[in-house]
This record gives structure tokens, sequence and C-alpha cells, in this order.
């Protein structure tokens, strides 16, 4: 039975928790010596602890309060003494502790006093007897029998925890207390990174992406890449998923925009923000070359949370987190980029591509920004459908938009859509145009050709034409556009189709529009048929082929 089935992110991006820590504990073994004095040394601190007194008033059966106490803790100490497992109660207790904090992906710290992990694991010694017993109590009751499995398997998932081992007269218990409020102390202590002010669609992408790990974080280093255009939202989901899962490493480190950051300063910069974070002596590097051993040496043996945000060019990842062996055990790497080919160079296997807000998100996410409230005049229903169809589900056109049209009235709603559904907005464009302004000229020039000309088109169709203009193949350039998320190629029946987001295709006719914003006959393509025509008219170039793939009605 695995109890560590179904993971789940809670549906809250903030810490709201009543108590930063549960206690769960024998009573007879260990509530007057080392919980008590355990107890008191959180609280001392000032750490929001639960212990429950319920056992003194003896009772078999977890009463609503106390679940509510595990759910609505930070962080779970499992204290396994000799009798533990003689009490229902404590067995109880832990199954629910094992199922939420999983679920949630919250802290669990076992320590086991005076008994060695393997005893929970294979239930022997004094662990095996009292399931024994259990088992012999429950011999005629089928409930009482599945209750007994679920104890066996939680106690098995707890002995694999990482945590502390206590040996009775052979140490002090005080050094293991501070050990635990020190560890304790700088879980809370870490404050949260700020998601996003309407996290609207959040919640379901993060357990997409949680969903591509491994359940724990304890055996292996992981490396996961998040890639899509510009934004989607890939900063954001990174924020939350680090939120997230923060409270299971050693080191935590996020690096916000490494393109931006390794373009103004260095990457001897970034690998010193890495080592920053670790303790030990202020480094400075005269090179890369000199940080990668010194990553390695001061990383392999930390479990770490690293996350790279906005990474452009291979060169970054090969530095900044060059390999696996460069991290400990139950460590994870987390990559955002706008190209997924880049993740494949660096060998990195499991991706997840953000997709963009389906309709009822984007409406829910509009009426947020440009309302302040999910509930809105009815009046305002028709024009707000208009501005979701221009958005095309981009949380970042959604904000935008929003934001300008907070407090207007219907009118001006108009006029703002119109306005841009004629000249895009700039901020969206700068945003957008990043992937654009990576690419090597010919793919430019290719690009353009796609977002003026040949969406919805047959992909073999478009290669076709753009051979014949280019005398070159052009299946690879085409592979590169969709591995920087600019166009995607989708299955219509039996046929591949050439397809791109609303917003990257305003953004390439707004490049090329740019090239001569008054002169139509000086821009390098035209697409829209009453400027073709007003060209032919006036005379204004010397010469146009018309392929006959573009259909146009003159």
């Amino acid at each position: 039975m695995d109890l560590l089935a179904s993971p789940k992110p809670s549906s809250s991006f903030s810490y709201g928790f009543t108590y930063d820590v549960f206690l769960s504990f024998r009573g007879l073994d260990t509530r007057y010596t080392f919980t008590g004095n355990l107890y008191k040394a959180l609280s001392d601190t000032g750490i929001r602890t639960f212990i429950d007194d319920r056992e003194l008033e003896g009772g078999d059966e977890i009463i609503p309060s106390l679940y509510n106490a595990i759910e609505d803790s930070r962080i779970a100490i499992l204290v396994f003494s000799l009798n533990y497992a003689s009490s229902s109660f404590c067995l109880d207790e832990l199954v629910h502790i094992i199922q939420h904090f999983t679920q949630n992906n919250r802290l669990v710290l076992p320590v086991f006093y005076g008994v060695d992990p393997s005893v929970l694991r294979h239930q022997i010694g004094s662990y095996g007897e009292a399931i024994a017993k259990h088992r012999e109590r429950f011999q005629n009751n089928t409930e009482n029998m599945e209750r007994l499995q679920k104890w066996k398997a939680a106690l098995n998932q707890a002995s694999n925890y990482s945590g502390y081992s206590f040996h009775i007269g052979n140490e002090y218990e005080y050094n293991l207390i501070g050990e635990i409020v020190k560890k304790v102390t700088n879980k809370i202590n870490r404050v949260p990174l700020h998601v996003a002010n309407y996290p609207v669609g959040l919640e379901s992408r993060l357990q997409k992406v949680y969903s591509l790990f491994d359940n724990r974080f304890d055996d292996k280093v992981q490396m996961l890449g998040i890639y899509g255009i510009g934004g989607l939202g890939k900063t954001t989901l990174a924020r939350a998923i680090y939120n997230f899962i923060a409270d299971q490493f050693e080191v935590l480190c996020f690096l916000h925009n490494v393109r931006e950051n390794s373009a103004k300063h260095n990457l001897e910069h970034l690998q010193e923000m890495i080592l920053s974070k670790i303790k030990g002596p202020e480094i400075r590097l005269g090179d890369v070359s000199e940080g990668i051993p010194i990553l390695k040496q001061r990383l392999h043996r930390k479990k770490v949370l690293l996350v790279l945000d906005d990474v452009d060019e291979l060169k970054q990842l090969q530095v900044l987190a060059g390999g696996l062996d460069w991290f400990g055990l139950g460590s994870v790497v987390i990559i955002t980029t706008r190209d997924k080919h880049l993740l494949a160079n660096h060998g990195i296997q499991r991706t997840y591509e953000v997709d963009k807000l389906n309709q009822v998100e984007a409406q829910e996410l509009l009426r947020w920004n440009s309302f302040k409230n999910n509930t809105i005049d009815s009046s305002f229903e028709g024009i707000l459908k208009r501005a979701v169809t221009y958005a095309s589900g981009l949380p970042l056109a959604l904000e935008v938009v929003g934001c300008n049209l907070f407090g207007k009235n219907i009118g001006q709603w108009k006029s703002t859509l119109d306005w841009y559904e004629r000249i895009p907005d700039k901020k969206i464009q700068e945003i957008l145009k990043v992937s654009f302004d990576a690419l090597e000229e010919y793919e430019q020039s290719v690009f353009l050709d796609i977002a003026c000309c040949f969406r919805g088109y047959e992909l073999l169709e478009v290669e076709d034409i753009l051979n014949a203009h280019y005398g070159d193949c052009m299946k690879h350039k085409i592979e590169v556009l969709v591995d920087r998320s600019l166009i995607k190629i989708s299955q219509e029946g039996k046929h591949d189709i050439v397809t791109l987001h609303d917003l990257i295709e305003d953004m390439g006719k707004e490049i090329v529009r740019q090239e001569s914003p008054k002169e139509l006959g000086k821009r390098s393509r035209l697409w829209f048929h009453k400027d073709i025509v007003h060209v032919l008219e006036e005379n204004l170039v010397r010469f146009i082929c018309l392929v006959r793939f573009l259909n146009l009605k003159l």
C-alpha cells in the first residue's frame, strides 16, 4: 500500500498555517522527557507548536480537531520511541500525517528515539510485537485489518524520511533538541517568493509540473525544464513550484533573469550568487572556469533547490548547473527558457510546455485585473470577451490590457481595444520580441514570412514555397522556430499545419510595419490585400510576385 500516491499542491500560494510544528509522539514514553523538553525549546523560540494532551484522557480514536491541527501545520516532527507502535491512536495519527503531508509536500522530520529506522521499516522488535498484537485483536474485522495495513505502510514510509537518530544513554538530549530547533527555525523564517497578484490557472499547471518529479526528493538529482513563449507565466510557475517544495531542501537559490543578468554582468557573477547561498567564506571568482570546480565542490554534498530563470544560452547551463553530479542526492534544478532545443542539448528529458489560459481562466484573470473583482456588471460581458479574444490566453497580455482598462467605461474599452488591434501594445511586443531577436538573420526572415503570409498553411506547402524563395532546405529553419516557441506544428487530419499564437503573429507583422510605418512600398512584406492594391495602383514597387498559394482577392 503506497501512501505517497496522488501528490497534489495546496490551493494556497502563501503560508497561512495555524501552527509551525505538529508533534506526534507516544505520551507514556517521552511526554515528560524528550518531547516535553523539545516542545518547550520550540515554544521558547517563538515557534508555534501543537502538542496533543488528549492521550492523557484516554481514547482510541482521533477527533476532528486533531485532524485540523495536522492539516494546519507546516512541519511534522514524529518522535518514534520504543512503544510508539503499541498505540492505535499514534498509528492513526501517523497515517493521516503521512498522507496529508505527502499530498501537500510539507516537511516531515522523524526522530528515532532509542529505535533504529529498520525497526519501523521491517516491523521487527517492539514494533513487530505491537503489530502482532493489533493483528490478533483485529482478526475478525475486515475494516480494522485494512487499517492495520495502512499502519504498516505508514511506518515503512516514515522510516525512509531523513531525520535524526538518538541513542539513549550515549548522547545529550539538549544537543539534538538544539539541532531540531535550528532546522525548524531556518525553515519557518524563509520568506516565500511573491508568485502572482491573481494566480488564476496556476494550481492546475503546478500540479502538472509536480507530477513530473519523483514523489520524494531523497535518492536522486532531478533536472526539469519549463519552456514556452514570453508572457505565458514560466517564471510565475517556477516561483510557485519553488515555494511549494522549498522546505525539503538544505540550500535554496532562485536566479532571476539569467539572460539579462549574464549580459549586464557576467557568468562569474551568477556563479558567485549561487555560492553566496552556501555557508562558508565569501568567494570572488576570476572567471567561469575557476567557478565550475568550486561550485561542484561546494554543492555536491548539499541537497539543493536551484532555479535558473530565463536561460537563453547553453553556456549558462554548462557553468551554473553543468551536470547531475554537481549536486547532492535529492537536489532539484529547474530551468525556464523560451528555447526547447536548449534543454535537449543539456540532456534534460523532463520538460513542461506552459500552455495558454483557457477561455474561462482568461476571463477570470482579466476581470481581476480590470475590475479588481471576479464579479462584474453584465453590460461589460461582451466587451470583456472581445478583450479576451485579443489576448489569446496570454497572461501577460491579459494583465497589461486589464490594468490599462481599469476604471474605464465601455466606450473607453472599445476605443482602447480598437487601438490595440491596429497597433499592438509596446510592453507585450517587447516581451514577445526577445525570442525573435535571438534568431539568426536568416531565421528571422523565415519567421516573418510565416507570420505575415503562411499561418494555417500545410507544412509541406510552406517548405516548398520557402525552399523555392531562399534556395535552401527549410526543415531545419522551421524546427528552430518551433523550438523557440515562435510557431507550432499542429495536426489536422492527415496534414501538419503551421500555426502560431495571435500575438506572436501580431508581433511579426508589427516588425514589418515598423520597417516603414507610412510608406507601404518600402516594407519587405505585404499581406493585407488593400495595401497590396494600393502599392500596385500607385506604382510604388518595380516588381511583385503573387504566388498562387496566397489566394488574394484583388
